[in-house]
């Protein structure tokens, strides 16, 4: 799964070549102001992972070739061993490994038993793989605001949006905290609706004490290569406690078949009980994922040393709304910053001066999913969703990745102070 939908903003060849980088003319950026100092020496890409995947690579390079040596490149010995590997990281009962964290939430919703028509309430503000995946299993999107201050799912707003066809409530862990969980199992307790977690993004995140995605029927993880555990291709997995959902998935990626005897063809196994589809995960991806699932632990630290450099950093500058905030809770959580997410003024001219000056930002969301032209019959209009759509217009993610350096973010604060202040820091 992508690293949700946005929008990238990258800049071209021309951002290191001082004869044609508009950084070094002010007639062409009002915020270039040169007493501002000297623009950045180099760029800082939204995402690279070049040295970390080079210092990975000897492990890497071992298990690649164990598949390579194996001649089976699908379905084969390295996923079942990622699969043991997560369950036991995450704690969960069964890990069932696809090849998209996108199938991974439409496999899931048909194995948690979703009919055609039934309803699953959702954020407005998310990727757009939350609510399509809904339309993939057969269900129907029913969205619902967010909380400003979490950008998840807002419980209050989830509880407005169910109705007699709402079967599923679903939840997305976004950037780098958790949904409140605790009042939205006791919303799905209250309709008696099945509770699935979108826990794509949220590897490491725990709820106290249980990692995100096992807090109702399941969730999923993406490993997408920007993600905090990424893989170098598309890759997912369902995570959950419950053993006959976890033989549904298993099945359901493996086009229905379930691997129990015929009972009309004795002797044959296979049997093709469910419509399924081809989600199997490539043996190259689960190697990769097993090189670097025992450097997880410090990803996931060196992700909170870099945020907080940046909220150090940011703090108190004019034009800057919202920095990161972990709303406090009744019970211990686990945060794991996946993106740094800023609210801006003037976000789009911002994100513009950032590209001049060489510097990658992504933009999520430009467009709340209930204005999506693919649920335009749902009939939805703006406005509705106030939180959601403030969110898409104000919020632009800061380069955030593991070759980020201090001195990276220092280049990408100073411009983001010029451009409100005119001056350095």
């Amino acid at each position: 799964m992508p690293p949700r939908e946005s929008v990238s903003h990258t800049t071209t060849d021309s951002a290191t070549d001082p004869a044609t980088d508009p950084a070094t003319d002010p007639a062409t950026d009002p915020a270039a102001d040169p007493s501002a100092g000297p623009a950045p020496g180099r760029p800082v890409p939204f995402f690279t992972q070049a040295v970390s995947f080079e210092e990975a690579w000897p492990d890497i390079r071992a298990r690649v070739s164990e598949v390579i040596d194996d001649g089976k490149y699908s379905h084969g010995r390295q996923v079942g061993r990622l699969e043991t590997a997560l369950a036991e990281w995450t704690g969960a009962r069964h890990c069932v490994a696809v090849n998209s964290g996108t199938d991974a939430l439409v496999l899931l919703l048909r194995a948690c038993g979703l009919e055609a028509g039934q309803e699953v309430v959702v954020p407005a503000f998310s990727f757009i793989a939350t609510a399509s995946s809904v339309v993939l299993a057969g269900g129907r999107p029913a969205f619902a605001d967010i909380d400003p201050v979490t950008y998840a799912l807002d419980p209050r707003s989830a509880a407005d949006a169910v109705t007699e066809r709402t079967a599923m409530l679903m939840p997305v862990h976004l950037f780098c905290q958790m949904a409140d969980m605790g009042a939205l199992a006791q919303v799905a307790r209250r309709h008696g609706l099945t509770l699935v977690e979108d826990s794509a993004e949220a590897i490491g995140m725990r709820w106290d004490g249980v990692h995100a995605g096992l807090l109702g029927a399941g969730g999923v993880l993406s490993f997408f290569p920007t993600k905090t555990l990424g893989a170098i291709g598309d890759a997912g997995a369902i995570l959950t406690d419950d053993a006959r959902i976890a033989e549904t998935a298993a099945a359901l990626r493996h086009h229905g078949r379930t691997g129990r005897t015929l009972a009309h063809f004795p002797g044959i196994s296979n049997a093709t009980e469910l419509n399924g589809v081809n989600s199997k995960m490539d043996d190259l991806q689960a190697a990769v994922l097993l090189a670097k699932l025992p450097r997880l632990a410090h990803a996931v630290r060196r992700r909170a040393e870099l945020a907080a450099v940046y909220t150090e950093r940011l703090r108190g500058i004019p034009g800057l709304l919202r920095l990161p905030t972990l709303a406090p809770r009744g019970v211990a959580t686990d945060a794991v910053f996946y993106v740094y997410l800023i609210e801006a003024e003037r976000r789009d001219a911002l994100v513009d001066h950032l590209a001049a000056h060489g510097v990658g930002t992504e933009t999520y969301y430009p467009v709340p999913l209930h204005l999506q032209p693919c649920f335009s019959e749902l009939g939805h209009k703006r406005g509705e969703f106030p939180n959601a759509e403030a969110a898409c217009e104000r919020t632009v993610a800061l380069p955030f990745h593991p070759d980020l350096t201090t001195a990276d973010i220092d280049t990408v604060c100073d411009l983001i102070r010029r451009f409100y202040t005119g001056r350095a820091a």
